[in-house]
């Protein structure tokens, strides 16, 4: 008697488990957002101004509201709208350390290194002010990169900007002779806490975002992002 092939888990869930795994010995909660978001949480809540381009149709999926609402309902544009959602949820209970891994959504062409849907880490950590520093993310995301990739991988922090998080950084890792951005991450900003009803003189905290997808193709050397959504058994059957 033939039995059917045993089956096992995607490659992108088994990277989100072992990433999961990895910031819970850091002590970080894992929680989770909306997919559809208001444009509150995706937006204004993180400090982007209503004239900032990511917010038209080149590069959000906009959805039609119900008559009733007063907020123009959207897919969210990245986790961090999970991230202010948390802040405005805690009620000023800190410390806070979770992570949001989850589905985003950008309007674009899909090519090898883009795509309309993708998976995105998020984090954040908030404490009493003088608790947290950018030493504390810079360490943090190098012990992620580090068990994930190997303690040989060579990673890099560049200034950058973000508009909700000041000063902000760029994470950069080295994949095939190549530099590769892989994460967004800062200090919160104040305007971002004030928001969220959280006294910037009392509190402060890091965030940080960056793809998965990117990171699945770093660890696995996989060149094309479209191949970890075809659903070809030929390519998922690889890990």
């Amino acid at each position: 008697m033939n039995l059917a092939p045993k089956g096992h888990l995607h490659p992108m869930t088994q990277l989100i488990r072992e990433t999961q795994t990895i910031f819970q010995d850091l002590g970080f909660e894992v929680a989770s957002g909306p997919e559809l978001e208001t444009e509150h949480f995706n937006f204004d809540a993180l400090n982007i101004p209503s004239d900032h381009p990511a917010r038209d149709m080149q590069d959000t999926f906009w959805i039609k509201p119900q008559k009733e609402s007063k907020e123009r309902p959207v897919l969210r544009t990245h986790n961090t709208s999970a991230t202010a959602r948390a802040l405005a949820q805690c009620k000023n209970e800190f410390p806070i350390r979770k992570i949001f891994p989850g589905k985003v959504f950008r309007n674009e062409a899909t090519d090898a290194t883009h795509e309309a849907q993708f998976y995105q880490l998020d984090g954040v950590y908030v404490d009493k002010k003088g608790k947290v520093s950018l030493a504390d993310l810079k360490s943090t995301l190098l012990y992620y990169y580090r068990k994930s990739l190997g303690d040989d991988v060579e990673i890099q922090f560049t200034p950058s900007y973000f508009s909700f998080t000041e000063p902000s950084a760029e994470v950069w890792v080295k994949f095939k002779d190549r530099w590769l951005e892989v994460m967004g991450s800062g200090m919160l900003h104040q305007n971002v806490l004030r928001e969220a009803g959280v006294d910037p003189e009392q509190w402060c905290g890091f965030a940080f975002g960056g793809g998965i997808d990117r990171l699945l193709m770093i660890k696995y050397g996989v060149d094309d992002i479209r191949s970890l959504y075809s659903g070809d058994l030929r390519f998922v059957n690889q890990f």
